[in-house]
């Protein structure tokens, strides 16, 4: 299936390399010209080499950064992105930089060639949480690539863990009284917010006080542990397990 199809169904949003092959449009043949009609026409120079233009003909947008707003200078075309051995396909490319220079260039396209530059940027900022999701099941869950001998385990494993992580954000969600104590910080790295990895804590710790607790007697002269004790290690394990 050629990318005239694929586009035609749905629009293609990702990085792109500063050293990417790029080139003009074909001109049109002229009339009565014999031989195959050229795929694609002068070579661009990389985007690379137009950092300087961006910072200083590049326009400025505002989008969502982490919680609040940044100022990007963006520069903008559309062009025919080549791979050696495939047809030439339109793209936009949108190669942001930072005024700020606290960020290194980047360079961003799209399939749509009508889309705007701000659009394009906030559209690939959204993909953060599936990376993030991804990252997270890998790190916590233990997803990795399959080896199962069975097709139908090798197809199940991973969407089952999936399944896994949004169960465990359900359960903390049911759990909505733990909230206050849920982010778990350090004396090197204060988190204003919970991670996955303080959900599954809490998961874990909730889970074991449960199996642990209900046979236990009300008398404290009757347990070898006092409960706050119990407390501390449970919430350790949990975290460390």
């Amino acid at each position: 299936m050629g990318w005239e199809c694929l586009t035609a169904q749905a629009t293609l949003i990702s990085r792109l390399r500063l050293d990417a092959r790029l080139f003009e449009f074909p001109q049109p043949v002229p009339p009565g010209r014999r031989g195959p009609k050229p795929k694609k026409g002068k070579r661009l120079g990389k985007l690379a080499t137009r950092v300087q233009e961006a910072l200083q003909q590049g326009g400025d947008i505002t989008i969502d950064w982490y919680r609040g707003t940044k100022v990007l200078r963006v520069l903008s075309g559309a062009c025919l992105w080549h791979t050696p051995g495939l047809p030439p396909l339109p793209i936009r490319w949108v190669l942001v930089v930072d005024p700020d220079g606290r960020l290194a260039p980047q360079a961003f396209f799209t399939t749509q060639l009508t889309m705007s530059p701000q659009r394009v940027v906030e559209l690939f900022i959204l993909c953060w949480s599936i990376e993030v999701t991804f990252e997270e099941v890998r790190r916590h869950l233990g997803v990795e690539t399959q080896r199962q001998w069975s097709a139908l385990a090798i197809a199940r494993t991973t969407p089952l863990l999936l399944a896994l992580f949004s169960l465990v954000c359900l359960m903390v969600h049911r759990l909505r009284d733990c909230w206050s104590s849920l982010p778990r910080s350090t004396a090197w790295y204060f988190k204003s917010q919970a991670t996955f990895s303080d959900l599954l804590a809490l998961v874990r710790r909730t889970i074991w006080a449960d199996a642990n607790y209900v046979k236990s007697t009300i008398h404290d002269d009757q347990v070898t542990i006092s409960r706050q004790d119990w407390e501390r290690v449970l919430t350790q394990l949990a975290a460390t397990a």
